[in-house]
């Protein structure tokens, strides 16, 4: 305890005597009342407040001189004499409680241990597992959202959880800013209809409903409904709650283990009078979570003390083992009151704790809630008076009936003694109705009792709601939580220093977490209503979104119409009249073989297609262990270079050259070279590939409409270092379709599906008109990115790929590529994501900067967004990298989009390959084909979906085929050597 603080004497003043010394033996004890850190507040409620101006730094405490000095002194000095006298015997009495309910004196270590217990307790009654054993049941509320502010709606509530039943209409609406109209009307809820039949008190239900509808004259609308039931419940989905146990003495019968919604609408339809679409059913604790959550969107934890207790909190359905899915966050109501029914509190159960159990209505159960609550706590104060009275230790032994009747001290009581001020005043009044009377000790005595029993309580919540508040930190992967409690119950707001202990402590137990306790103004009936508007906003918002992102869902006649026209317009491709007017050019390209495996020699390769060029030399070996060994140099060209003159372009390449075969020691030697030219071109032979016109960045004049190969040999005649041998100009998916045919002969397929996408394939010379020859087969490069820019496409393109497009730098171009490739899928859920803000689904409504800023939204994010092992958290920390600020909710809708966009990028890129397998298997009258395609590109590698979806829609479209994925390995390195290889082979046999 804080001593009395010593007085100041001026001239002429006596001095006072000595102050008393300081108490010993008081603040080693852990947190309790006598804690030094809370000692000069709890001084007023441990009995300084009858002395009225006695504790430190009051402002009645004298300090001046008031009609002279010697009168003063002598007033303090008696004053002072009486505040050492009652500080002694407080002192004494104190210290004889602390002794005689130490056990009830818990300290940190201990509140700590309790701590991890109920950490351990949430951890198995969120298992599948020990779900059906544990005490604390975690039961999932189907609650999923928060409220956001865009709430709007007429709604009814209906709170029944005592014997008042409340019904309340809520009004939300948005003017200028969110307001919440209500009004409400109580009803009784009598005793024989408590302990009757079910059928009854739903009648009753009904019945009370009817009336309050017709009162607000809305007996002909349909409003959503939400139902504060507080009671056990087990939920499946929002709108059913089947009944566990009843609590609060509750008995009706029939109503154990059924649906409450069920029985509420069998009595609503069974009265005809009026309709109620019941879209939640809540318990109180939820609703308190949800109405303080409406004021504060922290808010993420429910806490009800008050006649019972309980707590609810936001939890990662990852967590949930008795939900399906992994996606988002559900409120989980803990039901924490049977904390210990299991006997993990054993250790810190008193004597009182049992004597109170074994005479309650559920012997055994609700153990936590029988030590924490206010239905128990005035009994418990009874109790430990009972026996000190009978020990001698209080009202020098007298014991009364009214002390022996179960009941007769109240909660409201241990309130009253509490007080600051009146708190002894109080007591003694209490104390005399209960006929013990009692003396000025007895009253000090009975206030520190009190003081003990509620302390305990406030602790032992602090400790259990410290347990929620590590589970959210430790979810959220932060070092500090920052978060709101929604807290309402009778003993929370009605108990003077309950709700400052409770914060104390929390904060002492869990220091890494920053807490606001919000006071729950309307209980939880408005909760009801909010997690009914929340329900009916989610319902709305999800039910638009899902009509938006309908249109990125292709039905089987939809992509079968796709591969239809693909086909259309690589025939119109291939043939001479049509040629030049189809989008799909089809380009041959001069590649007549796939390697054989007799391949053999040193080659050169030139992969150019960025801004970094390659030069590579691979070296190819037959025979029985075939193998392939690669040396590269990568060297970069300058954005002046790109966009300088043709000249200086072919002389910077040709200098790399020349520094590789310095680099390799080869100079001399003149090797034949493939050169991959990763741009649209038309070839007239292997080695002749006429430039149609620059992409990706290329500016370089003079180059376009002419024959690279051409431009290239030119530049080394330039040069007069060295000769090399151009034997064949390569497109990068011909490349990937030679790397892979090298490892498996049956591949006669490349695709590409990258930045960009394109695929070619082996068809037969009699079906390409643009060449002369009949006989065996050709590949074709298609350039399919174009495919649809006839309009072909334009029923399944959207508002956001057409956005996509006006934008891009070759507006109505690839418009095939940009519904498919990496390039754009990023910037097509940018698009939509804008959308969803503007309409309010997202971000709060709020469109940030970098939202705006183009190809901000990389389609990597995609490929880690739609990971199945990214937990929602993760999905917010790649929001808030790109400066969106994300709730949970935002998250999964992220999600949902990428999801979609993804998807049918995957199944339109299937279609088109269908297309192409099942002519390969029609140009060879096959009623099977198996075929092998070789593929590339960052999209196709690494989204985590991509792929299966891709080889599943090519089952489904082309049902005759056995299609086989191989994944390539420097197709534009490697496959531009084979190429050159397979040509080289091919040459010498024409010359033999």
């Amino acid at each position: 305890m804080a001593a009395v603080e010593p007085l100041r004497v001026t001239a002429g003043q006596c001095p006072p005597p000595p102050p008393p010394p300081p108490p010993a033996g008081r603040a080693q004890h852990g947190a309790g009342p006598g804690q030094e850190e809370e000692e000069e507040e709890e001084g007023a409620a441990l009995g300084w407040a009858g002395l009225g101006w006695a504790r430190r730094g009051h402002p009645r405490a004298p300090h001046r001189c008031v009609r002279g000095a010697a009168a003063a002194a002598g007033r303090m000095i008696a004053a002072q004499l009486l505040a050492y006298y009652f500080t002694e015997l407080k002192e004494d009495q104190v210290k004889k409680i602390d002794k005689y309910l130490y056990a009830m004196r818990l300290s940190d270590e201990t509140l700590l241990d309790v701590m991890a217990r109920f950490r351990r307790e949430m951890k198995n009654g969120l298992s599948r597992d020990f779900n059906p054993t544990a005490t604390v049941k975690m039961l999932p509320t189907f609650v999923r959202s928060i409220p956001d502010g865009s709430e709007k709606g007429d709604f009814i509530a209906l709170d029944l959880g005592g014997s008042y039943f409340r019904i309340l209409r809520v009004k939300v609406s948005h003017e200028k800013k969110q307001t919440v109209q209500m009004e409400s009307e109580i009803y009784n809820t009598p005793e024989d209809i408590m302990h009757g039949s079910g059928t009854r008190l739903f009648d009753h239900v009904a019945e009370c409903l009817g009336d309050f509808m017709e009162k607000q004259q809305i007996k002909d609308k349909k409003l959503p409904v939400g139902f504060t039931f507080s009671f056990p419940c087990r939920q499946s989905k929002l709108d059913e709650g089947y009944l566990i146990t009843w609590t609060k003495r509750f008995k009706a019968s029939g109503v154990e283990g059924a649906d409450v919604v069920r029985l509420l609408n069998k009595a609503i339809k069974k009265r005809g009078d009026y309709d109620a679409d019941i879209m939640a059913v809540v318990n109180d604790t939820v609703g308190t979570m949800m109405t303080c959550g409406f004021d504060d969107q922290r808010c993420e934890v429910g806490l009800i003390i008050g006649t019972g207790t309980n707590a609810c909190y936001m939890e990662e359905m990852r967590h949930i083992d008795l939900v399906e899915g992994d996606e988002g966050r559900m409120c989980i109501n803990t039901e924490w009151g049977a904390f210990g029914d299991d006997g993990s509190l054993e250790d810190i159960r008193t004597e009182f704790d049992r004597e109170i159990d074994r005479g309650s209505l559920n012997p055994g159960k609700q153990l936590f809630e029988k030590m924490v609550s206010g239905l128990y706590m005035g009994e418990l104060v009874r109790l430990i008076l009972v026996k000190m009275a009978k020990e001698g230790l209080l009202f020098e032994g007298r014991i009364t009936p009214e002390l022996l009747t179960k009941g007769k001290f109240e909660t409201k009581h241990v309130s009253a003694i509490e007080k600051s001020k009146e708190g002894l005043n109080k007591a003694k009044e209490i104390l005399t109705r209960l006929g013990v009377e009692p003396s000025h000790e007895d009253c000090i005595a009975v206030q520190h009792v009190c003081t003990i029993v509620s302390f305990r309580s406030a602790n032992l919540v602090a400790s259990t709601l410290g347990a929620i508040l590590n589970q959210l930190r430790d979810n959220k992967g932060v070092g500090r939580l920052r978060t709101t409690v929604g807290v309402d119950g009778s003993l929370y707001k009605m108990h003077p220093q309950y709700a400052r202990r409770l914060h104390k402590t929390t904060r002492r137990l869990v220091p890494d977490s920053e807490v606001r306790f919000l006071l729950s103004e309307s209980g939880s009936g408005k909760g009801a209503a909010m997690v009914t508007a929340v329900a009916y906003r989610l319902a709305e918002q999800h039910r638009l979104i899902d009509e938006t992102l309908a249109e990125f869902k292709l039905t089987h006649e939809q992509l079968l119409q796709v591969k239809k026209r693909m086909r259309a317009e690589m025939e119109a491709g291939l043939k001479k009249k049509t040629h030049d007017t189809a989008k799909v050019k089809m380009l041959p390209t001069f590649v007549r073989s796939t390697p054989d495996g007799t391949e053999n020699g040193d080659f050169l390769a030139l992969d150019l297609g960025g801004t970094n060029f390659r030069v590579l030399l691979v070296k190819i070996r037959s025979g029985k262990r075939r193998t392939v060994e690669m040396h590269n140099k990568i060297y970069a060209i300058p954005i002046e270079v790109m966009q300088g003159t043709g000249e200086e372009l072919f002389d910077h390449i040709v200098t790399c050259i020349s520094d590789f075969l310095d680099y390799m020691g080869i100079k001399g030697a003149r090797l034949p070279l493939g050169f991959t030219f990763s741009f649209p071109c038309k070839q007239t032979s292997l080695d002749a590939g006429i430039l149609l016109n620059w992409t990706k960045g290329f500016k370089a004049t003079d180059c376009e409409g002419e024959d690279v190969v051409y431009l290239l040999r030119e530049g080394i005649k330039r040069r007069e270092e060295f000769d090399l041998d151009v034997v064949a100009v390569v497109n990068d998916t011909v490349g990937t379709m030679m790397t892979c045919a090298y490892e498996d002969p049956n591949c006669e397929i490349g695709l590409i599906v990258g930045t960009g996408s394109n695929a070619c394939y082996m068809e037969e010379m009699r079906n390409i008109e643009m060449v002369d020859g009949e006989q065996g087969r050709m590949c074709v490069n298609t350039e399919w990115g174009a495919f649809g820019d006839n309009g072909c496409l334009d029923d399944i393109r959207t508002i956001y790929d057409k956005a996509v497009d006006d934008f891009s730098l070759n507006a109505g171009k690839q418009r095939y590529e940009k519904m498919i490739s990496g390039m754009y899928l990023g910037e097509i859920v940018r698009n939509i994501l804008i959308d969803f803000t503007k309409r309010g689904f997202l971000f709060r409504g709020q469109i940030s900067e970098t939202l705006k800023t183009r190809h901000i939204f990389e389609t990597k994010f995609l490929s880690q967004i739609e990971s199945d092992r990214l937990a929602l958290l993760q999905v917010r920390t790649i929001l808030q990298q790109l400066g969106l600020n994300s709730t949970c909710d935002d998250s999964i809708i992220v999600k949902t989009v990428c999801g979609a966009v993804s998807r049918r990028a995957a199944q339109l890129c299937g279609a088109g390959m269908a297309a192409i397998v099942d002519k390969i298997r029609e140009n060879r009258g096959l009623e099977r084909l198996e075929i092998t395609v070789g593929v590339d590109g960052t999209l196709y590698k690494l989204h985590p979906h991509f792929s299966r979806i891709m080889h599943q829609t090519v089952k489904d479209l082309a049902p005759n085929c056995d299609v086989t994925f191989l994944l390539s390995e420097d197709g534009s390195g490697k496959g531009a050597a084979l190429i050159t290889a397979v040509g080289c082979r091919l040459r010498e046999a024409e010359q033999n």
